[in-house]
């Protein structure tokens, strides 16, 4: 199974356009968003080209393949614009992997699953250590230049550049 994982588009059309190449290019099974879709928060500046009805119209293309969770920006009124839900947080097994989706901001690191990944958003910092991996922000990069995501695919996390999607950085998740 192959997933795209990303964060944090806060609005930015420009970015979810490139995810949108990103998508077409690869064709994953899944699509993964870890939270803060629309909104850009009072601590965020507005991303480029901030246009919350233009992302969630290009999200809902892929609404069939989406998979997302709700982010400390996210509001019940988002779901009015989004055709996929925008959970809490949810798991999925892939392969003999266990992942979890949260967006992270109420993630309890002193009670983390033994052989879980767990998939979060919020600090818009990239992260391939350990049990929690961050796929950074696609809009609005905290820590590091480069706005990213995460591809999935056997047994390998892919962290990507969405400026002209080279691999940065590569785990192999233990077998």
């Amino acid at each position: 199974m192959k997933l795209i994982i990303a964060s944090d588009i806060h609005g930015s059309y420009k970015y979810t356009k490139k995810l949108e190449e990103l998508i077409i290019k690869e064709n994953p099974d899944k699509i993964v968003l870890l939270g803060d879709l629309y909104y850009h928060g009072p601590r965020n500046p507005l991303p480029e080209e901030y246009n919350c009805q233009k992302v969630a119209d290009t999200l809902n293309k892929y609404s069939n393949k989406i998979i997302a969770v709700q982010g400390n920006c996210d509001a019940e009124v988002d779901q009015m614009i989004s055709n996929f839900p925008l959970l809490k947080e949810t798991s999925l097994t892939v392969s003999h992997h266990h992942f979890h989706f949260m967006h992270g901001h109420h993630l309890d690191k002193n009670n983390l699953l033994a052989n879980t990944y767990y998939f979060v958003g919020h600090t818009h910092v990239y992260s391939l250590d350990g049990q929690i991996l961050n796929p950074g922000s696609i809009s609005l990069p905290k820590e590091n230049p480069e706005h990213t995501c995460f591809i999935y695919q056997d047994n390998t996390i892919s962290l990507i550049s969405l400026t002209d999607f080279h691999i940065i950085k590569e785990r192999k998740l233990n077998e």
